[in-house]
């Protein structure tokens, strides 16, 4: 009996060990794993959101000539996109090439936070199915984090896309701000406008989302394998950045296009029409390859140096933050 009291104190003992001081108050382990969890959460959405933000302002004025030409019946060509960018800074001036920028910003802060967070949460969650804890994840599980991380943004945050390209094919004279564009359009074309090119929007994010999540990811871990574990300097984090927005826009290009045409239907006079119909109207303007890969050139300047600066920020910011907490924790 008195061994069975002795090992019962010892496993009370044990338990009380196990509970962790924070600021002078003693916390169950459970408790404080919920409050590194939480913070692990909002340093994700503050790199994402930053990371966004930097990313998207840095190739505004090319994303606005992307856009002008994916929804006109203008062949694109560089001279052509140089000469658009000439007119307008001319005719406008310098700040109209960021014409948009603000409804993207709106858009691309909280798409940027929700889709980032959102990937580390759903490895964390396949991590822990497929029994991957702490460990990288395997290609599948790889590619299915970034899709789902891309979906779950785009469903939460599809309004302020099709503002942001109402805005960027328009004159100033249509749409004064981005609340004007919500007005107008919920009272000329209905609500639902605001959903307009969704169907499209998701198909296009998960190839997008899961192969440049994929890519940046396999990069990474190969770069590990090869230098023994240490951290990819900065360039190197944008080279494989880059890599990713290349393999990711390439592959869903054509749902971009479509995309955007069906956004700018009620603005620029086209009929409001589902995926195939619009796919079908841009290949028989343009053809197959001028229509639906119409300004990928562009992209492959644009993309891969967007993505490239959105995942090394994110990165970064990642890193900046998990210092920033350790010397806090070694200061209190």
């Amino acid at each position: 009996m008195d061994n069975g009291r002795a090992v019962e104190g010892q496993v009370g003992l044990k338990q009380k060990d196990a509970e962790i001081r924070v600021h002078g108050r003693i916390l169950p382990e459970t408790q404080t794993q919920n409050a590194e969890e939480k913070k692990s959460v909002i340093h994700s959405l503050l790199s994402g959101a930053l990371a966004g933000a930097v990313a998207k302002t840095a190739v505004a004025p090319l994303d606005r000539t992307k856009i002008i030409f994916q929804v006109s019946s203008n062949k694109f060509s560089a001279k052509e996109a140089y000469r658009l960018i000439y007119r307008t800074y001319l005719s406008e001036g310098f700040f109209s090439l960021w014409r948009g920028n603000s409804a993207t910003m709106v858009r691309v802060v909280p798409y940027a936070a929700i889709q980032f967070c959102a990937h580390e949460e759903y490895k964390q969650l396949l991590g822990s199915y497929y029994g991957f804890q702490g460990k990288a994840l395997t290609p599948l599980p790889r590619f299915i984090a970034g899709s789902l991380a891309g979906i779950t943004a785009s469903m939460l945050t599809y309004p302020l896309d099709l503002v942001r390209a109402r805005m960027a094919v328009t004159p100033k004279e249509m749409y004064s701000n981005i609340i004007h564009v919500f007005m107008r359009i919920s009272h000329e074309e209905g609500l639902k406008t605001l959903y307009r090119g969704f169907s499209p929007t998701i198909l296009g994010v998960i190839p997008y989302a899961g192969l440049s999540f994929f890519t940046y990811e396999t990069l990474k871990k190969l770069h590990a394998d090869h230098s023994n574990g240490r951290e990819p300097y900065p360039l190197e984090r944008l080279a494989f950045g880059a890599c990713a927005g290349l393999i990711g826009q390439s592959a869903s290009y054509p749902l971009d296009v479509v995309r955007r045409r069906m956004q700018t239907a009620g603005a620029l006079g086209y009929s409001s029409q589902s995926i195939l119909p619009t796919m079908r109207d841009i290949i028989r303007e343009a053809g197959l390859v001028r229509g639906l890969y119409k300004g990928l050139s562009m992209n492959w300047v644009k993309g891969p140096v967007a993505v490239g600066i959105s995942f090394t920020t994110f990165d970064l910011m990642q890193i900046l933050l998990r210092k920033w907490e350790r010397s806090r924790n070694v200061q209190s």
